[in-house]
C-alpha cells in the first residue's frame, strides 16, 4: 500500500504546531496502525528527521495509552477498537490519513501526538478507589455478589482511561470516563461505604480539570474502544443527585446540633 499522511507536528513547549505531509510507501496491511508510525518514524530518522512522537505501551488494547484522532475519528474507522488494535488493511491503498492528537482543553498537547491526560488520573485520585483494610486477602465468596451486579461492574471496569470519549465529545466532556469508574464501584458491596463523597468529589475534580458537560451527543460510547455505554452517565446522575440530597441533610443536622 501506498498511503500520504498529515501528521500534526508540535515541538515540545510550543503553543501551536501544523499538520505535516508524509508519503508512506510499501505498507503491509498486516501492519497494525501503530506499525506503520514506526515505519515511518524509522525511514525519517534514516533521514535525520525527527521522529514523529506518539504515545503507546501495551499494544493489546489495554493500556489506553495509545489514542488519537484518525481522519477525525478517535481511533480511527473502526468501532470497538483501540488505535494499536486498527490495521493498515482497514484503508485503502492511495489514501490520505489524518493524524491528530486528543483536541481537549483538558488535554494539552506535550508533542506531536502526545496529551497530558493527567487530567484523568487526577479524577479517579479524588474518589475512584475503596478504603480497605490491609492484610492478608479474604476469601473469595466471603462477600457475595449478585452475578447482573458483577457482570456490569465488568462492564464498567473495561474503561481503560484512553480519553477517546473526551476528544470525540463536543464538549470536550469525560462524563463518561467518570461515570464509569464511578459505576463499576457502586455496583460492588465494597464502594457502598465510600458511594456519596466519591461522586461528588470526582464530579468536582472533573468540572476543576476544565472538562465540558454533557449535553447527550452519544459521540462517547461510539469512540470507545470498550463500548461502554452511555447508560452509565444515567447512573452518574442518579448517584450525583442522590449524594447532594444527602449531603444536604447531614449539613442541616449538624447545623441544629
Amino acid at each position: 500500500m501506498n498511503l500520504t499522511l498529515y501528521v500534526w507536528r508540535q515541538p515540545a513547549g510550543s503553543p501551536s504546531g501544523q499538520l505535516v505531509k508524509y508519503d508512506a510507501p510499501d505498507i503491509s496491511p498486516d501492519m497494525s496502525f501503530l506499525e506503520m508510525l514506526d515505519v515511518t518514524n524509522e525511514r525519517l530518522i534514516a533521514r535525520g528527521e525527527q521522529p514523529i512522537a506518539f504515545d503507546h505501551d501495551c499494544r493489546e488494547g489495554i493500556c489506553g495509552s495509545c489514542g488519537m484522532m484518525i481522519n477525525g475519528v478517535a481511533h480511527g474507522p473502526m468501532k470497538g477498537t483501540a488505535t494499536c488494535q486498527l490495521h493498515m488493511r482497514s484503508f485503502k491503498d492511495g489514501d490520505t490519513i489524518y493524524i491528530e492528537p486528543w483536541r481537549a482543553r483538558a488535554f494539552p498537547v506535550i508533542k506531536d501526538l502526545v496529551v497530558d491526560r493527567g487530567a484523568l488520573d487526577r479524577i479517579v485520585a479524588a474518589g475512584g478507589y475503596i478504603s480497605v483494610s490491609t492484610g492478608s486477602a479474604p476469601d473469595g465468596n466471603a462477600i457475595p455478589v449478585p452475578k447482573t451486579d458483577a457482570d456490569a461492574a465488568m462492564d464498567a471496569a473495561a474503561c481503560i482511561g484512553c480519553g477517546a470519549c473526551v476528544a470525540a465529545c463536543p464538549n470536550a466532556s469525560a462524563m463518561l470516563f467518570t461515570s464509569a469508574k464511578v459505576g463499576h464501584l457502586k455496583m460492588l458491596p465494597q464502594g457502598q461505604p465510600e458511594r456519596g463523597r466519591r461522586v461528588l468529589a470526582m464530579e468536582a475534580q472533573m468540572e476543576a480539570e476544565g472538562f465540558g458537560g454533557c449535553t447527550w451527543h452519544g459521540e462517547c460510547e461510539e469512540a470507545c474502544p470498550k463500548e461502554i455505554s452511555i447508560d452509565w452517565i444515567v447512573e452518574l446522575y442518579r448517584d450525583y443527585i442522590w449524594a447532594t440530597v444527602v449531603r444536604r441533610e447531614e449539613r442541616a443536622a449538624e447545623a441544629a446540633i
